[in-house]
């Protein structure tokens, strides 16, 4: 008899109560996903998986969890890994303490600067731990023909992932106008992954271009912030995926489209989040709480949350509590704030009180694990002077809790010819700095909305090609804060001037993310906050807004290496227009 059959047997003995179950969890108030039904229950579990739920099941080990909720282990279904700056198992860890057990990630941010290298290393990095890491190969690399990446996947190359069992899918799309437009390269990958789940990502797309961008098989979207463009996508077919991050904040806006009649259309997703939100506002427990707090039913909330993006991505044994389901379970101490009591990972306590028990963190050593100054060619604080030509100037105005941004035409500051911050006005120098090739390549721009008196604030986390980026009010001290993120490897800095460094965090994983446990990295997140405040910035997240500001596929207008991009042309442009 094979291990398989074996285990079956047992297990449906245990659901009979012919003998006992490994493990049963008595008397919570289960939540009945299918149903939207809550009941008191016994929850019987055999080698991992749950067997029965119903009263009166006995085991070789019972917990009383009378007074409870049980509701299925929690799945993002669509989260980049590298934008909490933790490797996949410490991320796992700190997520599981909210009551996530289940994540969906498209690993492209460290694809677009190692490439496939990358994507082995995310996934041998998570495995065997108890915690579930899907992931979609990245459908973008590099995300368009208007910036420089460290790498590029064609459909060939990803041929390589298809077969990996926790590769679900392709992942999000980017290039919408590549679909339009019939870009044989871009089919190919679709074509590819067509019989597995196709993600989108099509900001304020609608329409007959909408309805083209569905025809190729794309199902999803994470994108939407208006109301009216996320009803639109629904009634055409597509799972919205509600987006609460640490920089996009849609889900004020989007939750009342959801009802009764339409709620399995939708999920929430956190997209890119920081490790200060993890540790100090929590997960998805967060956006279930703030849900309901707006009005949304706690059963459908949770269904969001559960079943909705399991049964989307095809993972038929996860999302509920029910029989032949793995036994992820979240115990809930309070309903009415989701405080998460403890958690179960395939029949295990993982978490009790809010505590780790017994996570096995990876300690293999990676290649990736040896950073080296970045790949930047030789500069110069005049690397950074902008010529100033008249007329006025395109300006990059940041648009709070969202990542698109404004185009502005302002009048500019200048000395001697040469563009020079205007503090008062607040707009300031925005600069990227290519790190993959040593091309020289260094993008000028202006950006409104930090705040910055002094100093400046680079990083090598700039979606999605990962370039440098930095902004600043001299071309000095923009110099000396690229010097220091080269010279680390890649990280965050921030400086007051070119001599005085206040903060640095070094990320020697692909400049993208740390070995170090949350605890850690959120101290010195906190640190070059606190030194990018003193510097004047009045934003909250200053790193993650910086981040964005690179990603040449979300409107209005952005800066990679190249140059201004005009997202809703997808070209580049010059920074002054004719005077």
């Amino acid at each position: 008899m094979n291990t398989t059959v074996k285990a079956l047997k047992k297990r449906i003995s245990v659901a009979k109560r012919g003998i006992p179950a490994d493990l049963v969890l008595k008397g919570a108030m289960v939540v009945n996903v299918f149903t939207g039904n809550i009941q008191e229950n016994d929850i019987a579990i055999s080698e991992g998986v749950i067997a029965g739920v119903g009263l009166d099941y006995h085991g070789k080990e019972e917990v009383d969890i009378a007074g409870k909720w049980m509701v299925p282990g929690l799945i993002d279904g669509h989260i980049h890994i590298e934008s909490s700056m933790l490797v996949p198992s410490r991320l796992a860890a700190a997520l599981l303490v909210h009551g996530t057990t289940a994540i969906v990630s498209d690993p492209h941010e460290i694809a677009n600067v190692m490439g496939l290298e990358g994507i082995r290393f995310m996934l041998e990095e998570s495995r065997s731990i108890p915690f579930d890491i899907f992931f979609m190969a990245p459908s973008c690399v590099p995300a368009t023909n208007l910036e420089t990446a460290g790498a590029t996947l064609n459909a060939t190359d990803l041929t390589e992932l298809k077969d990996e069992p926790r590769i679900l899918g392709l992942a999000e799309m980017m290039n919408f106008p590549g679909v339009l437009m019939g870009d044989e390269q871009v089919l190919e990958k679709i074509a590819f992954f067509r019989d597995k789940v196709l993600d989108g990502h099509c900001p304020s797309l609608s329409g007959y271009d909408l309805q083209a961008y569905l025809s190729s098989g794309i199902r999803s979207d994470h994108e939407t912030t208006v109301r009216s463009e996320g009803l639109e996508k629904v009634k055409s077919g597509m799972m919205l995926m509600i987006r609460e991050g640490t920089s996009a904040k849609n889900l004020e806006e989007l939750l009342p489209l959801v009802n009764s009649d339409n709620s399995r259309r939708f999920c929430f997703v956190s997209d890119d989040l920081h490790a200060e939100d993890i540790q100090h506002r929590g997960h998805l427990n967060f956006m279930l709480k703030k849900a309901v707090d707006l009005g949304l039913d706690p059963v459908t909330a949770i269904q969001l949350v559960t079943l909705n993006p399991a049964e989307y991505f095809g993972l038929q044994d996860r999302g509920a509590i029910a029989p032949g389901y793995r036994a992820d379970i979240t115990v809930l101490e309070d309903p009415d704030d989701f405080e998460v009591s403890s958690v179960y990972k395939d029949g295990r306590m993982v978490i009790n009180k809010g505590e780790l028990i017994g996570f096995p963190f990876n300690e293999i050593e990676m290649p990736l694990d040896q950073p080296k100054p970045l790949n930047i060619a030789l500069l110069t604080p005049d690397s950074f002077r902008i010529p100033h030509v008249g007329g006025k100037a395109r300006v990059i105005e940041l648009i709070p809790g969202q990542i698109t941004t404004r185009m502005l035409y302002e009048k500019t500051k200048s000395e001697g010819g040469w563009v020079v911050a205007d503090i008062k006005s607040d707009i300031l120098k925005l600069c990227v700095v290519e790190r993959h090739k040593a091309s020289g390549h260094v993008g000028l721009g202006l950006v409104k909305g930090f705040g910055l008196k002094h100093g400046a604030i680079a990083s090598s986390v700039a979606h999605d090609s990962h370039n440098v980026i930095v902004v600043g009010v001299s071309d000095e001290a923009i110099f000396k804060a690229v010097e220091i993120v080269r010279d680390m490897g890649g990280g965050l800095a921030a400086v007051r001037d070119n001599r005085t460094v206040l903060a640095k965090i070094p990320l020697e994983i692909a400049g993208l993310m740390s070995r170090q446990p949350l605890d850690t990295v959120v101290k010195q997140l906190q640190a070059i906050k606190n030194a990018a405040s003193a510097l004047g910035c009045a934003l909250e997240e200053p790193f993650m807004a910086l981040s964005f500001l690179a990603l040449p596929v979300i409107p209005e207008l952005k800066l990679t290496d190249m140059g201004l991009v005009d997202v809703n042309r997808f070209e580049i442009v010059p920074l002054f227009t004719v005077a």
